[in-house]
């Protein structure tokens, strides 16, 4: 008989952005499965929100669907006030929502640079701070920010996202500091070689994938990426924070 996971985060409230589809909605049913409510955020693409929505219902929880660009301070903060009013409160942000183009560092232009980080980077600083006031009033709160592999170790025509991706690294660190004092846990979970549906003109994996190893021997899933952020957002992690955590299949040591 399979073993049900643990309810530890029944009457809990999630915000997972960026959870139209991969990472993001395994994320959400994560912690659906768990016993929390969904508020799943996409940026444009409310089809797509609304199916992640449908695999929350299945695991048996609430969800709601907010969308909208993160990088706009107005709607940072519409988006968390309506998070937190569908449900009554909000205990869980899940910093996922980014954008990973690969362009050459002598073709990046500004424009390119600043669409990267606003998502990618400002997007977390604004959506962490306007949830705030919800997570000081929670007994169990917990940030969860999506780091990368490529955050630690570069890539090629990646530099706009490597570097948002190491600047989550600093934030967490810097997020933890200031609150710990109210119960507060602020963690980040860096994702290796990992399996997932691409759309678009991005629709390729991105050339770094081709040259990285890691131990196991295979590229990891989305749901291996959620387990580690539903584990740093139960009771059982409340020792954990300020820092990252490697899903990457051992990609350091191969």
């Amino acid at each position: 008989m399979t073993s049900q996971p643990k309810q530890d985060l029944a009457g809990r409230v999630a915000l997972v952005t960026g959870a139209s589809r991969n990472i993001g909605r395994a994320i959400s049913v994560a912690l659906a499965s768990r016993g929390a409510r969904i508020a799943v955020h996409v940026g444009q693409d409310r089809a797509a929100g609304e199916e992640t929505a449908a695999a929350v219902r299945k695991a048996g929880r609430e969800a709601t669907v907010l969308s909208g660009d993160l990088s706009n301070p107005d709607i940072a903060r519409s988006v968390v006030a309506d998070a937190a009013a569908a449900f009554g409160r909000l205990d869980i942000v899940i910093n996922n929502a980014a954008v990973r183009p690969e362009v050459p560092f002598e073709d990046l232009t500004y424009e390119n640079w600043r669409n990267v980080m606003g998502i990618a980077l400002d997007a977390v600083f604004l959506v962490s701070q306007a949830a705030l006031p919800h997570l000081k009033a929670s007994d169990m709160a917990s940030v969860v920010n999506i780091g990368g592999l490529t955050g630690h170790t570069g890539a090629t025509e990646r530099a706009h996202v490597i570097t948002a991706k190491a600047g989550l690294v600093g934030l967490t660190k810097a997020m933890a500091h200031e609150l710990s004092p109210h119960g507060i846990t602020i963690n980040c979970v860096s994702p290796g070689l990992i399996q997932t549906a691409r759309l678009g003109v991005a629709a390729h994996a991105p050339k770094h994938h081709d040259t990285r190893t890691n131990l196991v021997g295979h590229r990891g899933s989305a749901e291996d990426v959620a387990e580690a952020v539903a584990f740093l957002c139960s009771p059982v992690s409340r020792y954990i924070t300020g820092e990252t955590m490697h899903v990457n299949g051992g990609a350091y040591l191969a």
